[in-house]
């Protein structure tokens, strides 16, 4: 008798925890995130373009930060002409999206030095490349594209 006591007690811890465990909010996933480099500019539309649309594509449902350096850097400087290639958005609509969607958008201070322009010179929304803003913009896994 005592055995079949033991095991309804058992019985009813578990179900007992099992209940609890229910009742406990779902663990929240962090959210992924997209690093999306571009070193290409108005010499290369297509990969410009493409890689801006991707950057928004993702922005939907993702952290997503875009870094530009080498040529991108004259993509994004306030006096920069609005380049279009085929269907994709304009750079300059895709980057107003972009800020719309609260991506982080970077610039490399070295590539902005070697171009002779400084922060002053970039348009709204660009910020100087932050080390720190690289390891922290989302605190899920994250996915890198190329560009």
């Amino acid at each position: 008798m005592k055995r079949i006591m033991a095991i309804v007690a058992a019985a009813v811890f578990v179900v007992a925890v099992a209940a609890g465990m229910a009742n406990d909010p779902p663990a929240q996933t962090p959210r992924d995130g997209v690093f999306v480099h571009i070193s290409h500019g108005k010499e290369d539309p297509h990969r410009l373009l493409m890689a801006l649309n991707m950057a928004s594509l993702m922005a939907e449902d993702h952290d997503v930060l875009v870094y530009f350096d080498i040529k991108a850097i004259n993509a994004v400087l306030k006096d920069s002409d609005d380049i279009m290639f085929a269907q994709f958005p304009s750079s300059k609509t895709a980057l107003a999206a972009l800020r719309d969607k609260k991506a982080i958008l970077m610039a490399c201070p070295g590539c902005l030095k070697a171009a002779g322009k400084s922060k002053e010179d970039l348009a709204e929304g660009i910020q100087i490349a932050d080390k720190a803003a690289f390891f922290s913009f989302t605190r899920g896994r994250i996915l890198s594209l190329d560009y």
